[in-house]
């Protein structure tokens, strides 16, 4: 089956974030001149998805408005020969459908997932976490769009991180079949040092299946009474076959003000004529 719908949560508290994240979802914090979100609903188009539903919470209503269309503002833009200052999103909306629905509690990503399940239907579907988003010549919703089409089954976005690390990951382990696709066998959340299965993560990208939704109707809550999407993986491996996929793009975090000044920094060096204005600042505060 191709590929046509994807989720994506955020409808975390983002607390790492506060007081930033308080009335602003940190979904919404700008890398440059961009919410987080919208680089990546604009990698899911690129996968070939037309079709998005995001799952967001009642204290998030901008992420919705940030998708829905402002006749009034794109009338006195217009007027003053600025278009362009909104294309980016409104060609975003002639794409692809966006939809959205809450997550009534907070209850963790897997409980999110679980929204979706009507929206889904008996189709497969990519997962993307609103907070994370990835630089390179292949972004992950087009890798692991490739992948599906190849093996058919669901999938999970891995990178490789120090061993001394994966304390602080999902970590997975299985057999390599191919080179940089794997097929699982183990989930093992934030192992301790020297006993995890591998250096793969988990890396906030998925391909599921809808058996994703039986298996976490059956997923005991756990710390906090969150249910954790790595345990209904864990259900589901043993069910039907699951493979990961190492990313070949560079993941970028914005859940903590360092890793979103640094994202931010690391987009503008990348431009050059933004760059000559922002590395002057950077020599003199390094003095």
């Amino acid at each position: 089956m191709t590929l046509t719908k994807a989720v994506i949560p955020a409808a975390g508290f983002g607390t790492r974030m506060l007081p930033a994240a308080k009335a602003v979802p940190k979904e919404l914090l700008p890398i440059l001149d961009k919410p987080t979100i919208q680089y990546v609903v604009e990698e899911a188009a690129a996968g070939g998805i037309d079709d998005v539903l995001l799952v967001t919470s009642r204290d998030k209503r901008a992420i919705e408005d940030h998708f829905d269309r402002s006749a009034e503002l794109e009338a006195r833009l217009r007027a003053g020969g600025k278009d362009a200052l909104l294309a980016s999103i409104n060609q975003l909306a002639i794409r692809l459908k966006i939809h959205s629905t809450r997550q009534p509690e907070q209850r963790g990503l897997g409980d999110a997932v679980l929204q979706a399940r009507r929206y889904v239907g008996r189709e497969p579907f990519m997962c993307l976490l609103g907070d994370t988003i990835f630089s390179g010549e292949v972004e992950p919703a087009r890798q692991l769009a490739d992948a599906f089409a190849k093996f058919g089954t669901s999938l999970i976005g891995l990178e490789e991180v120090a061993p001394d690390k994966v304390d602080r990951y999902g970590i997975v382990g299985g057999t390599e079949v191919e080179p940089g696709v794997w097929k699982l066998n183990t989930f093992v959340e934030k192992p301790r040092q020297g006993t995890a299965p591998s250096n793969l993560a988990i890396a906030a990208r998925y391909v599921m299946t809808p058996g994703i939704f039986d298996c976490l109707d059956i997923t005991a809550p756990g710390k906090g009474g969150e249910v954790q999407l790595t345990d209904a993986l864990k259900i589901m491996v043993e069910r039907e076959p699951i493979h990961g996929v190492v990313l070949r793009s560079k993941r970028h975090d914005i859940g903590n003000p360092v890793d979103w000044l640094r994202t931010n920094l690391l987009f503008a060096s990348r431009d050059a004529k933004l760059w000559q204005q922002i590395e002057p600042l950077l020599r003199t505060l390094m003095k």
